[in-house]
C-alpha cells in the first residue's frame, strides 16, 4: 500500500541495556569460544563449563584475546569483533550490532574482547599490566596508586 513503510531493524542503542548478560557481566552479546567453537555469555561461563566436563582431556579455559565473534543477544547477528580504519579514523567494529544498532556492551575493550554494560564499576583497559581493572579512587589518578589505593579485580 502507499504509504507503509518498510519497519527498520534498528533499535535504540540502549535497547535492553542491563537486562541480558549472566551472573559476571551484564551485556548484550554472547562470545563465540573459537577453542571449542560453542556460544557463552561471558569467558567465565566458558571456564565453569568446560572446566566440568567428565573427561580432564577436555577442560581449558577460554584465551579472552582469541575471541574474534560475538552474537548479538537482542537480534542474535553473529558479527566479527576488530578495528577498521576509516578516513583515518580507527573504529571499533562489534560494540555497537552491526544488524540491529543496539550497544552490546557499554564499556567494550577490543584488546580483551571484553564487553559490559554495568559502567558503574570504573573499569579500564591497563596496557602496562595488559588486562582490563576495575578501580575505586578516590582523589588520586589510577597510575599513582595501581597496587596500593585501588581495587584490583581481574576480568
Amino acid at each position: 500500500m502507499a504509504g507503509d513503510s518498510v519497519i527498520s531493524p534498528q533499535r535504540s542503542k540502549d535497547f535492553g541495556k542491563l537486562d541480558h548478560g549472566c551472573d559476571h557481566y551484564k551485556r548484550r552479546c554472547k562470545i563465540l569460544a573459537p577453542c571449542c567453537n560453542k556460544t557463552f555469555p561471558c569467558r567465565h561461563c566458558h571456564n565453569e563449563t568446560s572446566n566440568s566436563l567428565s573427561n580432564p582431556k577436555d577442560h581449558h579455559d577460554l584465551v579472552r584475546q582469541d575471541v574474534k565473534q560475538v552474537i548479538c543477544s537482542i537480534c542474535n547477528t553473529q558479527q566479527e569483533v576488530c578495528q577498521v580504519a576509516f578516513n583515518s579514523v580507527v573504529v571499533t567494529v562489534a560494540q555497537v550490532c552491526s544488524h540491529c544498532g543496539v550497544n552490546m556492551g557499554e564499556y567494550f575493550c577490543n584488546i580483551c574482547k571484553f564487553y559490559d554494560d554495568d559502567i558503574t564499576k570504573g573499569q579500564f583497559h591497563c596496557n602496562d599490566r595488559g588486562i582490563w581493572l576495575v578501580a575505586v579512587i578516590s582523589s588520586f589518578t589510577a597510575r599513582n596508586v595501581v597496587g596500593s589505593l585501588i581495587t584490583i579485580l581481574a576480568p
